[in-house]
């Protein structure tokens, strides 16, 4: 399963409703680091299925999502579990780094 795109619109039953821990990626079409993460993220997606689902939100079409939860930079990888922020990733690391991350959050 690779990542899935999330809006301001849908936050609330893709991430908030969810029935497994997710990871939203907050970022934007002309931020370089996070296109650096971004095949990182679609491996760890598929090797984590059915533990993790991880979705993108692009702030510059969804700025109610980042405001609520503080995104000043990007990307910014904020894990929810049970509706709740657990863990928040600030900048592009490599993707063991990401892994291991989201691994001890869960």
């Amino acid at each position: 399963m690779a990542t899935t795109q999330v809006t301001d619109a849908s936050f609330e039953a893709d991430v908030l409703n969810s029935d497994e821990p997710v990871v939203v990626d907050f970022w934007a079409e002309w931020c370089g680091p996070c296109k650096m993460i971004a095949p990182a993220l679609e491996e760890i997606s598929e090797e984590m299925n059915g533990q993790v689902k991880i979705t993108k939100l692009n702030i510059d079409e969804n700025q109610d999502m980042a405001m609520k939860y503080g995104v000043r930079s990007i990307p910014m990888l904020i894990l929810f579990k049970g509706g709740e922020p657990m863990a928040t990733q600030v900048g592009a690391a490599p993707k063991g780094k990401l892994s291991d991350w989201i691994k001890s959050a869960l």
